[in-house]
């Protein structure tokens, strides 16, 4: 594996006699997006002050690119963190300044830019996070997600390597925590720069994250994949996991990955030799699409009440789902086959195009306010399976058997055609 971008080799950090962080030892990966999970109070937010210089070590080493910080030059440590952002857990926007002077505050601080230099950067960034109708609108004035892009595009103005977001997604309803996550994947894939997270509620961790950090008693006691978190066997989970199920289920109504796989292999376990069983697999098509007319919002919307309805639906003959990827809802059905499993979709779709699609519809219209055009499609497929095969080809096999089951337009006015 590359050398990592940041390394922590048994980082100490105390306060008086309370110790925060004892012997951390971590990597994170240039490029990535790494989420650092523990309960709050926990230490994420120290952990992320060390990384950008806030803080420093009462023992151990941190690492740049391989190089002990400890062991730099002034000036070299100064060019490290100068590639680095922060985003604060509350946005901490200046009220008394506008969106464009937030946003412009850090060039005017840190750099010697001619005025049309700034104003190029800056409005270059609100155009790319979509505030250009709020450019002279000041916080207070901005909806929550509004402020949420308001400050990860200052976040951005200097142009970082790598952007650090404290706590994003504390005090948001589900949809907004899921919203927010998203916004922050599209920005990354978009600009490129490696992302850490610190927080105590991710529902979405499978969804957005390269790795994977669990810090538990001052520590860090697991790194890695959000696949491998999945087999991980610590106490932590009991405190830390379970907490971020809980939030899953209050966004979808869906099962986390983790619980979908137990339930699947308690399934597998009970079927005999021969047994079918499939698995159904609906996706909201082109969802940068959606996200770019709508925003964040009305696509999670969109994407909750979704996967409500079809919980409910498969749910009561003993069917469980779970949301496999950011548009992408997976459901089995235990010992089924292929003709009762057409059958059972059959009657899914009759209802969702008549009744509940018109609850998706006006959820996603309330988190609208000048939307569009954009299509909506939902496309669902299934297959069968068995025992002995794995679950994923089954997937697959669903996914390439796909067909629409709904397409809606939303034009300027909120209207459906």
């Amino acid at each position: 594996m590359n050398t990592p971008l940041i390394k922590f080799k048994d980082v100490t950090k105390s306060f008086g006699d309370r110790t925060v962080l004892e012997r951390v030892n971590l990597e994170i990966y240039e490029g990535e997006v790494t989420t650092i999970i523990g309960l709050s109070g926990a230490g994420k937010s120290v952990l992320l002050k060390l990384i950008i210089g806030l803080l420093k070590p009462d023992e151990g080493t941190i690492l740049l690119r391989g190089k002990p910080v400890s062991k730099m030059k002034k000036k070299e440590i100064n060019a490290a963190f100068a590639q680095m952002s922060y985003m604060f857990q509350g946005n901490a926007l200046f009220d008394s300044l506008t969106v464009y002077e937030n946003i412009a505050l850090p060039l005017l601080e840190t750099t010697n830019l001619k005025k049309s230099e700034i104003d190029r950067r800056v409005m270059a960034r609100i155009e790319q996070t979509e505030l250009t109708d709020a450019v002279k609108k000041f916080p207070s004035e901005l909806s929550g997600g509004m402020q949420k892009r308001a400050a990860l595009a200052r976040a951005l103005i200097t142009d970082p390597k790598i952007v650090l977001f404290d706590e994003p997604t504390t005090g948001q309803d589900p949809v907004r925590k899921n919203a927010i996550l998203s916004m922050i994947a599209q920005y990354h894939r978009k600009f490129g720069f490696t992302a850490i997270l610190v927080s105590h509620e991710i529902p979405d961790v499978y969804f957005i994250s390269n790795r994977v950090l669990a810090l538990y008693e001052r520590t860090i006691v697991f790194q890695g994949t959000p696949e491998e978190l999945e087999d991980f066997d610590h106490p932590f989970k009991d405190e830390v996991i379970h907490s971020l199920e809980a939030l899953q289920k209050e966004l979808t109504g869906l099962y986390s990955k983790r619980q979908f796989k137990v339930l699947n292999h308690a399934q597998m376990r009970r079927r005999a030799f021969g047994d079918t069983y499939c698995i159904a697999v609906f996706t909201l098509e082109d969802i940068n699409s959606i996200i770019r007319y709508l925003g964040h919002d009305a696509v999670q919307e969109a994407i909750r009440r979704m996967g409500l309805y079809i919980d409910k639906h498969f749910g009561v003959i003993g069917g469980f789902s779970t949301r496999r990827n950011t548009n992408e809802i997976v459901t089995v059905l235990p010992y089924s086959d292929i003709t009762e499993a057409e059958n059972i979709l059959k009657y899914f779709v009759k209802d969702f195009q008549g009744l509940e699609i018109n609850d998706i519809w006006t959820g996603v219209r309330r988190r609208v306010a000048m939307a569009g055009p954009v299509e909506f499609t939902i496309l669902a497929g299934i297959a069968q399976g068995q025992p002995i095969a794995e679950i994923d080809s089954v997937i697959d096999s669903a996914k390439s058997h796909q067909k629409e089951i709904w397409t809606a337009t939303m034009r300027r006015r909120g209207e459906k055609i």
